[in-house]
This record gives C-alpha cells, structure tokens and sequence, in this order.
C-alpha cells in the first residue's frame, strides 16, 4: 500500500562515500601488512585480519545500504547482515535519539523500540541526524488513520 498525502515514504542509507573509505583501508592494510611483515606471519596475518574486517563491512553497505525505511504501515530495519525485518505501527513502543557525550562531542544515537527488539541507528546508517529522522518517524506514525495504540505517540 502507497502511503497517503500525510504519511511520508522515506528511506535512509548509508552514504556512498563510507564503503569506499572502508573498501580502501582494507587495500591500505593489506599493503601495510605486506610491507611491514618482512618475514613474520604474524604481522601479515594481523594486517589481513584487518582487512578482512574492514572488506566485510564495506560490504555490507554496498549490499544493502538503506537501513531504515518508513511507509504507512510502519517502519523497515535491516536485520542481520543484509536481511530486512518490518515493523508494523502496533509494534513500535517508542522512538527517541540518545545523545551522549564522546571525545567532547555530542554523538546521537536513533532508538526504536519494538519491545521484543531495539534497533539502533547513527549519523552513519542514516546519512543524516538522527534527530531528523526521529521526528519524520514520530509524524508519520501520529499520521496513521488509526493512530498509535494506547494514545499519543511517545
């Protein structure tokens, strides 16, 4: 179902430039473990421990980059790996952004609650603050023709 005039459909990925950045420092490690080894497995292995890391990841955001999605009958979170999982409206307890303190910058963390899970997303698996994304997803469920169990969005 297409959401109606009030409900927006939105998605929001990850931006283009973080899988190239991690896709890159896999190369760089591997070069670094390569040139920095002379002889000791050790230190190759760690450089392509790294690598592989950084490639996996990397990966991943290639794969599926939309992290979050919302449309009329509730919200879309990437699950696992690469999967998807939907939540519907009735599901969702709560949306609120977490903002902590970190190396002397506020860092904001988005927060739904579906009661049996909580899903978190940041300023990377968004491609925007997550404050933003919080209040389009606190419209579009205040939105919804039914409304939000148990009264007013939280």
């Amino acid at each position: 179902m297409l959401p109606g005039p009030d409900i927006p459909h939105r998605q929001w990925r990850v931006e283009t430039t973080l899988p190239v950045a991690k896709l890159g420092g896999a190369a760089l490690f591997v070069a670094l473990g390569v040139y920095l080894a002379d002889g000791d497995p050790v230190r190759l292995g760690a450089g392509a421990l790294v690598a592989a890391g950084l490639l996996g990841w990397g990966v991943r955001d290639l794969v599926a980059p939309v992290r979050l999605a919302v449309d009329a009958e509730g919200i879309t979170v990437i699950r696992g790996f690469a999967g998807r999982r939907h939540l519907p409206w009735t599901e969702i307890e709560q949306i609120r952004v977490d903002t902590r303190p970190r190396l002397g910058l506020a860092t904001e963390t988005l927060e739904i609650d579906s009661g049996g899970s909580l899903h978190l997303f940041s300023r990377y698996d968004l491609g925007t603050a997550p404050r933003d994304v919080a209040e389009v997803l606190r419209t579009a469920r205040a939105s919804r023709p039914s409304g939000p169990p148990g009264g007013p969005p939280r």
